[in-house]
């Protein structure tokens, strides 16, 4: 039988803020301001990444610059119907981080485990903005790859816009949707010859 360690104090306080994290959809004033978005940020940097090459930046995004954004992304849509409601999608939370992807030549730590430490970062900065009361969202957003969204926000050529976090405050009467657990054991192989 294996005994496990005892685990730290706070490890049921994240374990449950883990289990209770929720995507926020309706968002409104306010959001996190300079200081307190960079203290996350730190937060959130010391999740795993191989080499601590730290392979993204983030772009925050607010005020009249949201608009800008989404003029950028509404000449990138077919219709006018489209342009108008992609218009409104960028208007959706009063704060929008863009998360983009810097992959570093490197000859040990390959382009997707810098993929996956830039995925990490940013859900451990979900679950530190819920854990401050702020509602946030990864949404991939209105034409990630559009050329007239890369140039307004000066994605370089080796970059990619992994999508946008909606950050703010949770909407008066926005309840938390049900999660039910997932049903994970066909997920999950062990390769032992313990006989247990």
């Amino acid at each position: 039988m294996t005994t496990a360690p005892a685990p730290p104090a706070a490890a049921s306080d994240i374990e449950a803020a883990i289990r209770a994290r929720r995507s926020t959809i309706r968002l409104t004033e306010p959001a996190p301001g300079p200081e307190e978005l960079l203290d996350l940020l730190q937060a959130a940097a010391t999740a795993p990444d191989h080499g601590q090459l730290r392979p993204w930046r983030v772009l925050a995004i607010r005020g009249d610059a949201r608009t800008g954004l989404g003029e950028a992304a509404a000449e990138a849509a077919p219709t006018a119907d489209l342009a108008e409601r992609i218009l409104a999608k960028h208007l959706r939370a009063p704060l929008m981080l863009a998360l983009v992807f810097q992959p570093r030549d490197h000859p040990a730590i390959q382009r997707w485990e810098q993929l996956a430490a830039t995925s990490a970062m940013a859900t451990t900065l979900l679950l530190l903005l819920d854990s401050r009361g702020w509602g946030g969202v990864w949404f991939a957003g209105p034409y990630p790859d559009a050329p007239q969204v890369r140039k307004h926000l000066g994605i370089d050529d080796g970059e990619q816009l992994l999508g946008y976090l909606y950050v703010g405050t949770p909407a008066p009467g926005e309840t938390p949707r049900t999660r039910h657990a997932a049903d994970v054991g066909s997920k999950l192989t062990w390769l032992d010859d313990t006989g247990s």
